[in-house]
């Protein structure tokens, strides 16, 4: 420590639970528990911190609450601040059931997850005294950050993870996107579609990942060709640029008969390229996408798609971290089930 210690104030700033913990010799973890008045803290080194506390002059706002009631009531939300629809629904959804079990919301949005941004972002919820955290986890880089991690409290991520989570009190929960692909993959097919092309999302997503997944596996079950995907980003002009080139096949007699778009966005794009080009949906080419967006009920046609139930998960989220709060076992991989909603985009083939 330098020379400043002691005076509140550490190399010209305020002094952080990283600082407490090095000058009383133990874990971000263990000054945590002695915020939150842990009982598995003996009182030797609950004695230590709370004099590096004091030698420090470290503050937070809610550390004299919580040292009374045991309970801030408090949950951090960590967000990558994307303002694409699922990312930004599930965490309008996370905090509308946080707000209805009683639940106050600190949120941070850090949009690079490098190791010292996250120390960060999960010092600020320390600070505020949290009791669990919930992560919105979308992509590779932001899992393996929060993982590489040790917290001291539970945490919920939202990510449509492989497999359970490599660390213990770490909790995943997903919509199921495998089965709405499927399901989505399924509805074509059932319809008299030879095959489906998909036009997959970036492959460092994981809701990318699992809707491939569940579209190449309805195929295979069908012993269908599975074609190449179709690789794009999330917006409706990649599906416009694919969708160029599919409507050309199209029109000039062979190309697909049915499309099955990873997200609404491309959907649309693919539904303007198509428009353009004068080929039909769904009489010449079928389309479904994935998200039923506001608004995905008014496109041209009316959009097939499959609707994440964000409400639901918002409030399985908060469920899970509440029974983890209270030392209650949770399930280490939650998934929730989608609906595939039917409208105008989807039919039949000429041929069929």
């Amino acid at each position: 420590m330098t020379e400043t210690a002691g005076k509140g104030r550490v190399e010209g700033r305020l002094p952080s639970m990283t600082d407490v913990a090095q000058v009383a010799g133990v874990s971000h973890q263990t000054v945590s528990r002695v915020l939150n008045d842990h009982p598995s803290v003996r009182e030797e080194t609950r004695t230590r911190v709370l004099e590096a506390i004091t030698q420090l002059g470290y503050r937070r706002n809610s550390a004299a609450r919580a040292l009374v009631t045991r309970r801030t009531r408090t949950i951090g939300i960590l967000t990558t601040g994307s303002a694409l629809y699922g990312p930004a629904s599930t965490a309008v959804a996370v905090e509308e059931a946080a707000r209805e079990r009683g639940y106050f919301v600190s949120l941070a949005s850090v949009r690079s997850f490098e190791r010292a941004r996250l120390r960060e972002a999960l010092d600020h919820f320390m600070s505020q005294g949290v009791e669990g955290i919930v992560v919105i986890a979308p992509q590779d880089d932001v899992a393996a950050a929060v993982e590489s991690i040790e917290t001291g409290l539970p945490v919920v991520m939202i990510a449509a993870l492989d497999s359970e989570p490599a660390r213990s009190g770490t909790i995943a929960i997903a919509v199921d996107h495998r089965l709405g692909a499927y399901r989505a993959t399924q509805h074509l097919l059932d319809l008299g579609h030879d095959t489906v092309v998909h036009l997959g999302g970036p492959v460092d997503w994981f809701d990318a990942r699992q809707r491939e997944r569940g579209w190449r596996e309805a195929l295979e079950e069908r012993g269908r060709e599975v074609p190449d995907v179709v690789r794009c980003d999330w917006s409706a002009r990649s599906g416009y640029e694919a969708a160029r080139r599919l409507g050309r096949r199209v029109r000039a007699g062979g190309g697909p008969t049915a499309v099955f778009a990873a997200n609404d966005q491309l959907a649309l794009g693919v539904l303007r390229a198509l428009w353009e080009q004068g080929v039909d949906v769904p009489g010449d080419l079928s389309v479904v996408g994935f998200d039923d967006i506001d608004g995905a009920a008014y496109f041209v046609p009316s959009l097939t798609t499959v609707s994440q139930p964000f409400v639901s998960l918002g409030r399985r989220c908060l469920q899970a971290l509440a029974e983890a709060i209270e030392g209650a076992e949770v399930g280490r991989r939650l998934l929730i089930e989608p609906m595939l909603v039917l409208r105008a985009s989807s039919g039949p083939p000429r041929s069929a």
